[in-house]
């Protein structure tokens, strides 16, 4: 069931296996995925696919500069004939949120989003509202030197369990795309692949997948590792050590497995600590995660 998953992103988002997989792997993981790239990659589509094929409740936020944090979680409203205040809820209030340029918004609004990601709720005057069931958010970004964004702050950037780019289609994907240049017209044609309730099944199968003492010592490497050289401004927070086991049980899960490899640690290594570290000065070209793994051995 999963592999038909797979497939069917596929069949929308052309070219990109390995990005619909990393994205699934995020899903099972009930984690929350960045998206940050150019615009017209791919980002908007890949969102409403995971949506539709899943049949989670579906909401685009368009951040702004001007968007306010009533916005996004709603506001209460006096009701004269009641006498009394009724809350309305906000777009928040959805199974998967697509936060579409989300660096575009000021530091405040990006900000109602944290307590909302962490612990599935929201507080607003009229209390404490629990958000659905499953709760996934999909935020795309800009890059940041492009006129108009705002920095996400670290605390924000660390509740993302994954970063991707999509990066522009291999050549035989992009002939299509010209060919047919709106992909998720086909999202009308294909049904649903499964449902709210075999999802949530996955993410419990997901936690259940097996991670062995030889895997967490390598995990427990890789967080030493980036804590020990100098080479990041700060190193692996005790969450991402968690986000790491959690993204490498799913992505375990993805290749419908029941335990997890080094391979699978390794394949989500970039997408769960790259947006997490800030190298200070390096004489390479290589990325955080690759850095990363140069230094640490192997398990057999």
């Amino acid at each position: 069931m999963i592999g038909q998953l797979q497939q069917a992103l596929n069949n929308i988002l052309l070219g990109k296996d390995d990005v619909v997989r990393l994205a699934i792997s995020c899903l099972l993981a009930e984690g929350h995925l960045l998206l940050e790239d150019i615009p017209g990659m791919g980002k908007t589509t890949l969102s409403h696919a995971i949506a539709h094929f899943t049949g989670m409740h579906y909401r685009r936020i368009q951040f702004t500069s001007d968007l306010l944090p009533s916005d996004l979680l709603g506001v209460s409203v006096f009701n004269i004939e009641q006498q009394h205040f009724t809350f309305h809820h906000g777009p928040i209030f959805s199974q998967l949120i697509l936060a579409d340029e989300i660096n575009r918004a000021t530091p405040k609004t990006q900000s109602a989003l944290l307590e909302a990601m962490e612990e599935r709720q929201v507080t607003t005057d009229a209390g404490t509202e629990i958000l659905p069931i499953p709760f996934f958010v999909i935020a795309t970004q800009n890059p940041a030197h492009q006129t108009g964004t705002y920095l996400l702050p670290e605390s924000q950037l660390d509740r993302f369990l994954m970063r991707l780019s999509i990066g522009y289609p291999p050549p035989a994907a992009e002939r299509q795309l010209l060919v047919n240049p709106e992909p998720r017209k086909k999202l009308a044609h294909y049904p649903a692949i499964i449902n709210t309730d075999q999802l949530l099944a996955w993410q419990q199968q997901s936690m259940n997948v097996n991670v062995s003492a030889p895997i967490l010592d390598y995990i427990q490497a890789i967080l030493h590792t980036s804590r020990l050289h100098g080479w990041f401004s700060h190193g692996l927070s005790p969450r991402a050590g968690r986000g790491l086991v959690k993204a490498a049980q799913a992505y375990a899960r993805v290749s419908e497995r029941d335990f997890v490899r080094p391979d699978d640690v390794q394949a989500i290594l970039a997408a769960v600590v790259n947006h997490r570290l800030e190298i200070r000065k390096s004489g390479s070209e290589l990325s955080a995660a690759d850095m990363i793994l140069n230094q640490v051995e192997v398990p057999v």
